[in-house]
């Protein structure tokens, strides 16, 4: 049943909570028994995601003004943690779509209202999937600066972009590509050029399937190229002079828009691998209640240093726990942490369920790096968690010179 229908409902919300409960408890278990399958052979998990459209989480955050959900933080996360523990993939790919609908959402001003409806319409009748194309091989990310290569040219009836993006999450899936480039005017400007898929090399667009990578195997974040591509003029959806898009140039609403979206990313980043973390420590629990060496004459759960490390283990999540519930609450309270508050939460979070992960192997020894493990894959998975922006050196050099001021 769609999440707007439920949210609809003359029931109580204790009600309303059980029956998401319910929804995502069944997912969660279809989606981990496909997982390994789709991550040994790299293969985009399609039917996780009409799964998904299926009960109405695809447009959980799409207000519900358009017909969606209207999530805030904490029920996205909530969405995003479950998904994650049965397959990390289809979770980052779910999390990109709800950070590009909650972005939407709040730019208002800037995103043409028509355009914007079509978005919010087509997730919530089709579960169409939406992704910000921005890497490049040149540029490589922007969050490090530097004008994209990715060209729009403004012709009589439109634009048309030519380009090549890296890291294209969902790309076997995504209906429209929110893609970041630049005019090729006397004086540049910069910004997102919405374009429609599905992906067609007939219109341009072509996809080189190259995603072959450590983790999230089953994401589909290919290499996308486009060659000539057609958009009408109102899809230039957010287009400004580069020095518009810095910080220190940026309105006070900009600067509220700009630090609430970058929690709601590090929250869903942070809560995702969290879950992936928690699904290594699910995994470790069983196996040490249950392995009984014929030299120990008992299971490993009764040995100490055992005890120790999974004590350290669920210190890690606790204290996970705690900074994406704090983080979350001052969020939807309307108070989000500040970029600098925002990126040490990412450093700390995914630093923890990186070490949760290492810890659970090294209880597991050789078991727990077989390939049929599913504790090999979410450890796999969870050491992506370091590329995401920012980048961890990106965070701690600002952190130490807000210190230093």
């Amino acid at each position: 049943m769609p999440s707007s229908t439920l949210r609809r409902l003359p029931n109580s919300e204790l009600h309303l909570d059980r029956m998401l409960d319910n929804t995502l408890d069944t997912l969660r278990a279809a989606f981990a028994s496909t997982a390994a399958r789709h991550d040994a052979d790299g293969s985009f998990a399609h039917d996780n995601f009409a799964l998904l459209h299926r009960h109405g989480l695809i447009a959980q955050v799409v207000p519900q003004a358009h017909g969606g959900g209207g999530a805030n933080l904490a029920q996205a996360r909530r969405v995003v943690a479950a998904v994650a523990a049965g397959d990390a993939a289809t979770a980052l790919v779910l999390t990109m779509t709800y950070l590009q609908h909650r972005a939407i959402a709040r730019d208002d001003k800037r995103w043409p209202s028509a355009v914007a409806q079509q978005v919010f319409d087509s997730a919530v009748s089709e579960g169409a999937l939406i992704n910000a194309l921005r890497v490049e091989p040149e540029l490589g990310s922007p969050s490090r600066g530097g004008l994209p290569g990715t060209v729009a040219t403004r012709t009589a009836d439109g634009w048309r972009l030519h380009g090549r993006k890296l890291y294209c999450t969902g790309i076997p899936a995504l209906r429209w590509l929110a893609v970041w480039a630049r005019t090729d005017e006397p004086q540049p400007r910069v910004g997102v050029f919405l374009v429609p898929g599905p992906v067609d090399p007939v219109r341009g667009i072509r996809v080189i399937e190259n995603w072959n990578h450590l983790g999230l195997r089953a994401s589909g974040s290919h290499e996308t190229v486009l060659d000539d591509v057609w958009i009408p003029p109102e899809f230039a959806v957010d287009i400004r002079l580069p020095e518009q898009w810095a910080p220190a140039s940026a309105s006070q609403v900009d600067a509220d828009a700009n630090a609430d979206q970058q929690a709601w990313m590090v929250v869903l980043l942070g809560s995702l691998y969290d879950a992936v973390a928690r699904a290594g420590f699910d995994w470790i629990r069983e196996f040490v209640r249950t392995r009984a060496p014929a030299s120990l004459g008992a299971p490993l759960a009764t040995l100490p240093r055992v005890q120790q490390t999974t004590g350290e283990i669920a210190a890690l999540l606790q204290a996970n726990r705690a900074l994406l519930d704090d983080a979350t609450r001052r969020v939807d309270a309307g108070q989000p942490p500040s970029f600098g508050d925002s990126g040490l939460l990412k450093f700390t979070v995914t630093g923890n369920a990186i070490r949760a992960v290492e810890l659970a192997l090294q209880l597991a020894g050789n078991h727990g790096l077989r390939r049929n493990n599913p504790l090999e894959r979410h450890y796999r998975d969870v050491l992506c968690s370091r590329v995401h922006t920012p980048q961890d050196d990106a965070i701690l050099i600002a952190a130490g010179r807000h210190a230093l001021a």
